[in-house]
C-alpha cells in the first residue's frame, strides 16, 4: 500500500521500506508475527505491535536486521482513514506478478489512491502520478470504471479537461459532487486548479482530526516509555 506499489502502477517512486494493509485476526497477526521474525524484525517505536493498536488505525514500525534486509523498515496498519474495511481491500485487491518475486497482492489503484489523501506533501503528488500513469497506459480504450476514476480523482488539469471534453456524460455526474469536474467541463483550468486545491486542504484537514487523538495517544505512550518512569 506504499511507494512499492506506486511502483508497481507505473507511478515510480525511490521508496526505502514497505508498508502493509494487514487483516487484524489474530491467526493472521500470529502469522504475520512469524514472518517478521523470519526477517529479524524490531519494533522501532511507539506502539507495540498488539491488535488493539492496529484496530485503532495505528501504524506499528519495524526495522528488519536480517543479512540480506539488514535496515530494511516495514510498516503495517490494519485501519486506514478514508478507505474501507479489510475484507472489501482484499476483495478489490491488484495482484502483480514482478520478475523474480512472485504474485505480489496490492490496493487496487482507487484505494491507493483514496490512503494517499493525508497531509503528507508527497502523497498529493503521486496521486497525479499515479492517475496520470493510468490515463497514459488505458487512455486509448478505457473501461466504463476508469473514466470514472479518472474523473473523481484526476489532479492534472488539462487531464481532467480532457476527460470532460471526451466523456461528456460520466462528468455531468460526477460535477454534481466534483467541482473540479464542473469546472473542467468549462475547459476552465484555472476553475479546476482552485477546485483542486480547495479538495486538497478539505482533506488534510479531515486528516488532521482523524490523527489528533491517535497523536495524542502515541505521545502518552512515549511519555510512560522514558528512561526513569
Amino acid at each position: 500500500m506504499g511507494g512499492q506499489a506506486c511502483i508497481l502502477y507505473g507511478a515510480a517512486e525511490f521508496s526505502r521500506d514497505a508498508d502493509f494493509a494487514v487483516l487484524s485476526s489474530s491467526d493472521n497477526l500470529t502469522r504475520l508475527g512469524s514472518a517478521l521474525d523470519e526477517l529479524a524484525a524490531e519494533v522501532i517505536a511507539v506502539p507495540p505491535f498488539e491488535r488493539e493498536y492496529l484496530e485503532k488505525g495505528h501504524a506499528i514500525h519495524f526495522r528488519a536486521h536480517h543479512p540480506d534486509a539488514d535496515g530494511f523498515r516495514i510498516d503495517v496498519m490494519s485501519k486506514l482513514r478514508g478507505v474501507d474495511e479489510f475484507p472489501l481491500l482484499w476483495e478489490r485487491r491488484s495482484t502483480f506478478a514482478p520478475s523474480g518475486a512472485g504474485e505480489v497482492e496490492v490496493l487496487s489503484l482507487p484505494d491507493l489512491v483514496a490512503s494517499k489523501k493525508t497531509q503528507r506533501d508527497k502523497y498529493w503528488v503521486m496521486i497525479r502520478r499515479l492517475v496520470e500513469a493510468s490515463y497514459a497506459r488505458d487512455g486509448e480504450s478505457p473501461s466504463p470504471e476508469r473514466v470514472d476514476f479518472w474523473i473523481r480523482e484526476s489532479r492534472t488539469p488539462e487531464v481532467l479537461i480532457a476527460c470532460a471534453r471526451a466523456f461528456p456524460e460520466e462528468a455531468q455526474q460526477i460535477a454534481q459532487i466534483r467541482n473540479a469536474a464542473a469546472a473542467a467541463l468549462q475547459a476552465d483550468e484555472s476553475g479546476v486548479e482552485q477546485a483542486l486545491a480547495e479538495e486538497e486542504a478539505r482533506e488534510r484537514a479531515l486528516d488532521r482530526e482523524y490523527w489528533r487523538p491517535l497523536r495524542a495517544e502515541l505521545e502518552e505512550l512515549r511519555r510512560r516509555n522514558r528512561p526513569g518512569r
